[in-house]
């Protein structure tokens, strides 16, 4: 990430510089989404930092959701810099400048080893942590964008036409919001503590069911904590039975949710058929207040 932030930057300011130069708005848009890109890399850098300092008391379950949040402002930022550019070019529509197609196709074509090569870095990590994958989509993004104005100056260079530039710069715009809408939509979705996409909640409720001793289940919830962090809580009815089955039992739900759905934290209160939840007597020796927590 380090080493991402700085070759970015690096690039920004010649890609800047040139667009300046050769009166491209493909390259200043570019640029001022590689731009939004350093700022997203250096997020995504502090995010996964942070993300490993331990949970204490003032915060029980870490910092995981630092990295949540780093996602999220790097998509709104995405499509801020995307509304930018699709302004400019229609500005630039109406007003044409003729820009140097040669240079645009020289700088772009810079552009695109660079962000290609970022993204391969990248791409392992990105299956499994939301705030990797939001710089993934960024430098691939880059990447499309670049190679973008990399036909525009071959059509500028070719065919003389200023059209090319804007409209190319207004297909990169619409390509960053597209881009963009799955890490905002994933990373809101955490903020809400919604479902984990592509949990099968019923498909949760039926393991539990499954589990011998387990005659019913309510109060499921199932929310990611962070990046490879998914929690649940449950309750469960159980037949009157002793301590040590109660154990046995929320053991076996753990071990199969975590086992099929990947859920590492689990909190599974126990009740016992027949009773009142405030009923403090029933099913003694088995206390309706007993719970099984695994992280």
């Amino acid at each position: 990430m380090a080493a991402a932030v700085a070759l970015t930057l690096g690039f920004v300011v010649a890609e800047a510089v040139a667009g300046y130069i050769g009166r491209s708005l493909a390259l200043l848009s570019d640029a001022g989404h590689n731009l939004a890109d350093v700022a997203a890399l250096g997020l995504s850098w502090y995010g996964l930092s942070i993300a490993r300092k331990p949970s204490h008391h003032g915060m029980t379950y870490g910092y995981h959701r630092v990295a949540v949040i780093a996602a999220l402002v790097n998509a709104i930022s995405l499509a801020v810099i995307a509304l930018w550019i699709a302004w400019e070019a229609v500005a630039r529509l109406r007003l044409p400048e003729p820009p140097n197609g040669w240079l645009m196709i020289g700088i772009a074509l810079t552009g695109v080893v660079i962000n290609v090569v970022i993204g391969v870095r990248l791409h392992e990590a990105s299956k499994d942590d939301m705030n990797v994958r939001s710089a993934y989509v960024h430098m691939m993004g880059d990447a499309v964008a670049a190679f973008g104005v990399v036909i525009a100056g071959v059509v500028v260079a070719v065919t003389g036409s200023v059209a090319a530039d804007p409209i190319v710069s207004m297909l990169i715009a619409v390509f960053i919001l597209w881009s963009s809408f799955g890490v905002l939509r994933e990373s809101a979705t955490v903020l809400l503590e919604g479902t984990p996409p592509g949990t099968d909640m019923p498909g949760v409720i039926a393991a539990i069911k499954a589990v011998a001793g387990v005659l019913d289940v309510h109060d499921l919830h199932v929310w990611m904590v962070g990046p490879g962090v998914v929690a649940c809580s449950c309750h469960i009815v159980v037949a009157e039975q002793s301590i040590r089955e109660g154990q046995q039992v929320v053991r076996e739900v753990v071990r199969d949710i975590e086992r099929s759905f990947h859920i590492t934290h689990t909190t599974v209160q126990v009740e016992v058929e027949g009773c009142e939840p405030n009923d403090l007597y029933c099913g003694k020796p088995q206390s309706p207040e007993h719970s099984y927590h695994r992280d």
